[in-house]
């Protein structure tokens, strides 16, 4: 039995690994299209993609793990089943469970270890990876100057350029406008052509023009430029050779500090996020509090007579509000009915706003739920899809890339549709949190079982023999029930 079960472990370790990489692969393909934008044309070195991309790629192990675990399990089963070697264990006296006894564990401790990794690794690479995105979309765009196109990516200057030879990188009719005195446009440079390039350190660009001048305004003092004899001085020097260094800054990656990231309830362990929801609970909980007593003192709801019932009906008994108000003068009518509006739309106001306060912070509760029974909601679909990948492929019985990915990708997609309908009703307070975030396992475990159970007792429902001879008997049926209704009409 042992070389039975390690013969099955084997079987079952090979997929596993090889299903594991090719869903990852496919997953990070799907995270850097999503974040293409902010990666190209940042000119960023191969050390930070090699970074980004490994952070990346451990955020997506614990989605990645139940789509390759009902991969692994149906591609494994579908070849012991193809190869008849399913069907010799079983003729050996060998159940289904205790086949699937080895594999069983091997997922236990998978859904145990993705849990722990959920838990403690995954919070320390969000942590790397949100503040790494928020550096990259923070970083300038490498620096490109296009044709006929004013650029304004180097602080304090404005180029243009109207033509570039493609083959030398000669620019040609060069515009440049000097805006580091922040007094507009007072110092031009135009040349006829020119090169320019970027120093190896990436600091600086140097910029070769030839035949050219440059027109500088000068800046005169307050009280000449108040007077109405302003001269408007200038001074323009031509040249045959000119070279300007102009600094680079900001274009180079630079990291912000973690601690900035710290609060997000992505980079939270299990124990934290328990903290901060305890914490964002009591602070909705003082909040009605303090609402619900500023409603009781408020002067629409205060009753001066108290707040009984019987008191109220000695008020209408003794006084008739209607009268009262009528035997008032008019602009002491008009005061009382202005006072009684201005403290109805205060407290409307104040109703509304407290409303949108509690529903932000009730969001803000919610998306920390989410983040603690994510951690074991992923974990626990690894064993969900393993009861229903491997019954599932010894009842298809067929191996290989083919038939299995096509089922499982479709059950992946069904599940991920639930779960992602389930968080966003839960996001938007709909649903609880412990809802929402398990009705994808609770309608694909019954699935499981029930599959598990047609396994065990051999049935046929994947067999396509079993429909056709299925619907044969009811189209026979029915040609039967055709002959004896025409015998009735006839007698």
């Amino acid at each position: 039995m042992k070389r039975l079960h390690w013969f099955v472990l084997k079987s079952y370790l090979g997929p596993l690994i090889l299903t594991f990489f090719i869903v990852m692969f496919i997953l990070l393909m799907q995270f850097l299209w999503k974040y293409i934008d902010d990666l190209v044309g940042k000119g960023l070195s191969v050390d930070i993609i090699a970074e980004f991309l490994l952070y990346a790629s451990a955020s997506l192990i614990p989605m990645a793990l139940p789509l390759s675990t009902l991969l692994a399990s149906l591609m494994t089963m579908g070849n012991m089943g193809e190869n008849n070697e399913l069907l010799a264990m079983k003729s050996a006296g060998i159940s289904l469970p205790r086949i699937m006894q080895p594999i069983i564990f091997i997922t236990i401790a998978i859904s145990i270890a993705a849990f722990f990794f959920s838990n403690n690794v995954l919070p320390y690479t969000n942590l790397k990876i949100t503040s790494l995105l928020w550096d990259v979309r923070q970083q300038r765009p490498e620096l490109q100057i296009k044709v006929g196109v004013f650029n304004y990516d180097i602080d304090g200057y404005v180029i243009k350029i109207g033509g570039k030879d493609q083959r030398t990188n000669l620019m040609h009719n060069i515009l440049i406008y000097d805006h580091r005195s922040r007094e507009g446009n007072l110092v031009v440079t135009v040349a006829d052509s020119g090169y320019m390039h970027v120093t190896s350190d990436d600091k600086y660009m140097i910029v070769n023009l030839y035949s050219g001048y440059t027109y500088e305004e000068m800046i005169e003092n307050r009280q000449t430029r108040r007077a109405k004899t302003q001269k408007f001085p200038a001074r323009r020097n031509s040249f045959d050779e000119q070279i300007i260094l102009l600094e680079l800054k900001g274009f180079e990656l630079e990291r912000s500090n973690e601690d900035l990231f710290r609060s997000s309830y992505r980079v939270l362990n299990l124990q934290q996020l328990n903290q901060v929801s305890d914490s964002i609970g009591n602070e909705i909980a003082l909040r009605k509090e303090r609402f619900e007593n500023v409603l009781k003192t408020s002067a629409i709801l205060t009753n001066p007579f108290g707040d009984t019932r019987d008191s109220m009906a000695k008020v209408s008994y003794i006084l008739n509000s209607d009268s009262l108000f009528n035997s008032l003068s008019l602009h002491l009518q008009h005061s009382i009915a202005s006072k009684a509006l201005s403290n109805a739309r205060s407290a409307k106001n104040q109703v509304s706003t407290t409303s949108k306060e509690l529903r932000s912070r009730g969001k803000f509760l919610a998306r920390h739920l989410i983040e603690s029974h994510r951690k074991f909601s992923l974990s626990f679909a690894c064993l969900v899809f393993f009861f229903i990948g491997a019954p599932l492929g010894a009842i298809i019985r067929k191996g290989g890339l083919g038939m299995p990915v096509v089922v499982s990708v479709l059950f992946f997609v069904v599940y991920y549709i639930i779960s992602l309908t389930g968080e966003k009703f839960v996001r938007e307070l709909l649903w609880s949190p412990s809802f929402g975030m398990w009705i994808s396992s609770f309608i694909l475990l019954p699935l499981g079982v029930f599959l598990s159970y047609k396994a065990t007792t051999d049935s046929v429902i994947m067999n396509t023999d079993f429909y056709i001879a299925a619907a044969k008997k009811i189209l026979r049926f029915h040609r039967l029930a055709i002959v004896f209704v025409r015998k009735v009409k006839s007698n």
